[in-house]
């Protein structure tokens, strides 16, 4: 019998995708344990809900010094005994520390297909709004392994949703944001039962 996975979560806003991934978890559907929460914001509600859940809870700022913020970040998610980090809507760039020591075991999830659509300032409606513009049939959430880059890591899996003649950037938001969160954690099962293994740098973790 495989371990759970022990995870971390990262959140500056609500945190939707690691409320499920947390209620998956807590109701056996996922074989996880969720270990901490951390947000660069103190007021982000994703801190409440995990309080709220029994999952210790971790301001970190990341300004004025995010060297310092790095180490702490590295140090309070080992020290939780965190082995994989799940971005929710995070929305600041790892550091060093951080990606070192959690390499290709950190996951994000974007609202569109990767590598197009990608990179700094895409996120949000600003991603439905190129697609859109684009005029591209297909769109979608992409789960990805994080790196120093945005949008950059390698491509773990891929839901795509049409893009309907008359969609609107926020139509397409709406039918996107509603899979994320299910997508992730069919996701994280197929990691945590063996289906899927993660890819680094072409390579696959087995």
């Amino acid at each position: 019998m495989k371990s759970p996975l022990n995870l971390g979560f990262l959140a500056s806003g609500n945190g939707t995708s690691a409320r499920a991934i947390i209620a998956a978890a807590r109701s056996g559907q996922l074989a996880a344990e969720p270990k901490l929460m951390v947000s660069n914001r103190r007021d982000a509600p994703a801190l409440d809900f995990a309080r709220e859940n029994g999952v210790p809870a971790l301001h970190i700022a990341t300004l004025p010094d995010a060297a310092a913020a790095d180490h702490r970040l590295a140090e309070a998610l080992s020290r939780h005994g965190v082995d994989f980090v799940v971005l929710s809507g995070y929305l600041r760039l790892l550091g060093s520390k951080v990606l070192s020591r959690f390499q290709g075991r950190i996951l994000n999830i974007h609202p569109g297909l990767l590598p197009e659509f990608g990179g700094h300032g895409m996120y949000g409606m600003r991603v439905h709004e190129a697609v859109i513009a684009s005029g591209v049939r297909e769109s979608g959430a992409t789960i990805h392994l994080v790196d120093g880059e945005y949008d950059h890591g390698a491509v773990v899996a891929q839901r795509v949703v049409p893009v309907l003649p008359d969609d609107s950037a926020a139509t397409l938001q709406l039918r996107i944001a509603a899979q994320e969160p299910a997508f992730f954690v069919e996701t994280l099962i197929r990691i945590a039962n063996g289906e899927l293994h993660l890819p680094l740098g072409g390579h696959v973790i087995s």
